[in-house]
């Protein structure tokens, strides 16, 4: 984790000259109470503006207003200078963790991307929209939101004969069944209408249209197109219509996050494994010119290393805190994503299964054929630090 590491002493007599020394930058930092305030807590916050926060907060104090004044309770403050929003969100969710380890979601208002989930151990599973990860299951996401997830599930689901009801099955040739069975719209394993088998097949197309970005079923109606089927395969077009990058199996969202950093001529590198957000890796561009490596083969050694084999589930450590920390990572691409207007860029490690028709590859065989597009990572990489444009 990115430590706080720049310290200012706060000495109220000599407040002029703390304010002065302070950047006016975005940062987060901690304002720490005086030893002798017993039971006072440390003030985590991040800002736009470092020292025109910290004025407010230990400014002389007004007894006509109501703002918050920590003047009286400060020492000292710890902060870290950052280059840009999505970094700032990111640092302030790494500390607020750590002071606050189970109240820390509420103070940021952070709540869990909404995905899609297909239970693979329930004996008939279905596709369902949740906000909760865990160790077992089908995960495709994240969506923007609860309804965003619900509508494409709605519209993706009506390509495939999976139940969408929350019964227990019990497969009783006397269960009237739903609108969906009268529909023809689902199997019906309620009323013992297919075969244990017949259903799991079903789900296995569901689960590889999802997985293959729809390359599956397309491919399927390709073959059958004679069939006149060809209504089918625009009305799967249309369910993905609309679909964002972001959306997609979380083993498969490998991405990488560039954000301009604090530090001049430098960029910051968020890489996204799995849908977990790995520490920033800075490119000094200024040092890179007395490199002996090209950028590009630096990126290489940090894209294609050790790292490239994190899984959904593949993680050293498989407890529920794991996946309560992905589904944080998560909420912050999402916020960060959606986002207008978006600052910084992103690029997706896209694999075969992905972008071919042909049949799902193994995981292992996946990641070999997959490909990061490094020249135009090389590119957004000068966009980022070229000077802003002065309006005439």
């Amino acid at each position: 984790m990115q430590e706080l590491d720049s310290i200012s002493e706060f000495d109220a007599t000599r407040d002029g000259e703390f304010f002065a020394g302070l950047p006016a930058h975005p940062a987060v930092f901690v304002v720490e109470p005086r030893a002798e305030m017993q039971g006072a807590t440390p003030y985590l916050l991040r800002t736009a503006n470092l020292r025109q926060r910290l004025t407010r907060l230990l400014g002389p104090f007004d007894p006509g207003s109501k703002r918050l004044n920590l003047r009286d309770l400060a020492s000292r403050v710890r902060y870290r200078v950052v280059g840009s929003p999505f970094e700032l969100n990111f640092l302030h969710w790494q500390h607020a963790r750590r002071i606050w380890p189970t109240g820390y979601r509420e103070r940021l208002r952070l709540r869990s991307s909404a995905v899609l989930k297909v239970s693979l151990t329930n004996a008939y599973p279905r596709c369902y929209a949740t906000r909760r990860i865990g160790a077992s299951g089908f995960y495709f996401g994240p969506f923007a939101s609860r309804r965003a997830a619900d509508t494409f599930a709605s519209g993706f689901l009506d390509l495939f004969k999976i139940r969408r009801c929350q019964i227990k099955i019990r497969r009783d040739p006397e269960f009237p069944g739903c609108i969906y069975s009268e529909m023809k719209m689902c199997l019906a394993p309620c009323f013992a209408g297919c075969s244990k088998e017949e259903y799991d097949a079903e789900v296995g197309r569901a689960v590889a249209f999802l997985a293959t970005g729809g390359a599956s079923l397309t491919a399927e109606l390709e073959r059958e197109r004679e069939a006149a089927v060809h209504r089918r395969i625009e009305k799967a077009a249309e369910a993905l219509r609309g679909l964002p990058d972001l959306a997609r199996r979380l083993e498969d969202l490998d991405a990488v996050v560039l954000q301009r950093a604090a530090e001049e001529n430098t960029v910051a590198v968020f890489v996204v494994r799995a849908g977990r957000i790995d520490e920033p890796r800075l490119l000094r561009f200024s040092e890179l010119a007395s490199e002996p490596r090209s950028v590009e083969q630096i990126l290489r050694e940090w894209l294609e290393g050790a790292g490239e084999t994190t899984t959904l589930h593949g993680k050293a450590s498989s407890s529920q805190q794991s996946y309560r920390e992905l589904e944080d990572q998560l909420s912050l691409l999402v916020r960060w994503f959606h986002k207008k207007p978006r600052v910084g860029e992103i690029f997706f490690r896209e694999s075969t299964a992905r972008s071919s028709a042909a049949a799902p590859q193994d995981e292992a065989s996946a990641r070999r054929n997959s490909e990061w597009p490094y020249r135009r990572i090389l590119r957004a990489c000068s966009r980022l630090l070229a000077p802003p444009a002065v309006e005439s």
